[in-house]
């Protein structure tokens, strides 16, 4: 799993970029007086050997002398100061003060190899000793044609340099810890028109948008134009009047839609069933009818039927889209799935019906009328669009859960892959692939989407050549 390098939240961002810049100017200020007070120190000392002129390395040329009078001299010179003399390149004395007394400091190879590759120059260069550790000498022509090497050490500079640096880290350390408590207080306090807004932006996406009638949520008040929020605050409150807007004139065409279908399917019942009744009146007279008159009045009976089901199935629809309730009482799913299997074996009985039932019925709580609507829309739409000779088989039992679980499993042709996402909605008609033994209405797989969800449960479908599989989920 990738780790993210950075932090998520704006907050821990920005409180860490507050951090980091702090931290960057510290670690700047910090070098850049470690590296002045290193350099002044050591100019320091280059001036005090400036000023020492080589006397204790002078006095060890006399002090090579067997003459009492000539010994070293160490007055004025601090401990710790070196002195040596080179001739030729060949360093042939070597000293250091201390206690106001020189004494003589073994030389390895290497310190000599150091010592002579000073150059004379009269300025302070920087050496290290087996012995003496880390020197600052300064090397001057001697009068004997040798050189006059001087050194005092650098472990006060470094000490001193040291001790800074333990102070910049604790100070700054602790100033890091202050700012970022503080700059997280300070930010997560800014940051909090932008949480409200979050909030708001939350509530909205748990909105069902997609249908009803919708209540968006209040405004939110950080709306000042001098502000980089504000601005987002009144853009994000503008974004919501306008969706409100669009939602509240989606909802009032829905509603005109919904009263049209509704009386207007409510209206055609009447005439519908008046046409009706006048051809089977006039296919039921006695005398004699011409050939061309008895089907037109076959015609005129077989289309008001089909009108009669595509009004009643508007109506239905209407209803159940306008919230009506619908009956709540214990229903027996066992019993109308045999119901529903032996009207479509009637009806028919080319197919091969197969039932797959529990040992116990299954009851549910809803409308039994409805319920056995659905069943007979989904074996219907197996028998309509499948060819003579396919299997469909019932399933009735429980899922996973525990819910009722009812499927109707077919091994006909197939929806058609680009016809599967729309196969619930209203006149979504089959194509090709799907043999039709009869003309439909394109309503029956909405009202079971309809009816289902008036129930709180589910439906849904899969299918491929030769299995399509129609499950429907309901709540105990």
């Amino acid at each position: 799993m990738k780790r993210r390098a950075l932090p998520r939240t704006l907050r821990a961002r920005l409180t860490a970029g507050l951090v980091l810049l702090l931290a960057l100017a510290c670690l700047a200020v910090g070098v850049t007086t470690v590296l002045a007070l290193e350099g002044f120190l050591v100019s320091r000392l280059d001036q005090q050997l400036s000023a020492s002129g080589g006397r204790f390395a002078a006095s060890l040329e006399r002090g090579e002398k067997p003459d009492a009078d000539n010994q070293p001299d160490t007055r004025g010179q601090s401990n710790g100061t070196f002195g040596a003399r080179l001739l030729r390149g060949e360093t042939t004395q070597a000293a250091v003060v201390h206690d106001q007394a020189d004494a003589a400091v073994p030389l390895t190879a290497a310190d000599r190899a150091s010592l002579a590759a000073v150059p004379v120059d009269g300025r302070g260069h920087d050496i290290r000793l087996s012995t003496l550790r880390h020197y600052r000498v300064l090397a001057v022509p001697g009068d004997d044609r040798d050189v006059l090497i001087t050194g005092l050490p650098l472990e006060p500079v470094e000490e001193t340099v040291h001790r800074l640096e333990i102070v910049e880290a604790v100070v700054f350390g602790a100033t890091l810890a202050a700012t970022g408590i503080a700059g997280a207080l300070w930010v997560r306090l800014s940051l909090r028109p932008l949480r409200k807004m979050a909030a708001t932006a939350t509530e909205v996406t748990r909105l069902p948008l997609a249908s009803g009638e919708i209540a968006m949520p209040a405004p939110v008040p950080d709306t000042d134009p001098g502000t980089e929020v504000g601005q987002v605050g009144a853009a994000l409150n503008h974004m919501l009047g306008h969706v409100g807007d669009a939602l509240a004139q989606r909802q009032a065409g829905e509603e005109r839609l919904r009263h049209f279908a509704a009386d207007a399917s409510h209206e055609l019942r009447t005439p519908v069933a008046t046409v009706r009744a006048h051809a089977e009146l006039a296919l039921r007279h006695g005398g004699p009818v011409p050939g061309e008159v008895r089907h037109a009045l076959e015609r005129i009976q077989s289309e008001t039927q089909r009108m009669t089901v595509l009004v009643d199935d508007l109506l239905l629809l209407a209803r159940l889209d306008a919230g009506r309730p619908l009956a709540r009482e214990s229903v027996d799913l066992t019993r109308i799935v045999l119901d529903a299997v032996s009207d479509a074996q009637a009806a028919a009985a080319g197919h091969r019906w197969l039932l797959d039932l529990p040992e116990e019925p299954v009851t549910v709580t809803g409308d039994e009328h409805r319920l056995h609507q659905v069943v007979a829309n989904l074996l219907a739409n197996a028998r309509t669009h499948t060819p003579t000779g396919t299997e469909v088989t019932l399933s009735l039992g429980e899922n996973a859960t525990g819910a009722p679980e009812l499927s109707v499993t077919d091994t006909g042709p197939g929806i058609p892959e680009d016809l599967l996402p729309k196969v619930f909605q209203r006149f979504t008609r089959a194509g090709h692939n799907r043999a039709r033994a009869a003309g439909g209405t394109g309503l029956g797989l909405a009202i079971v989407f309809a009816v289902v969800h008036a129930h709180d449960g589910t439906v849904d479908v899969v299918s491929r050549p030769g299995r399509t599989a129609f499950r429907v989920t309901l709540p105990r």
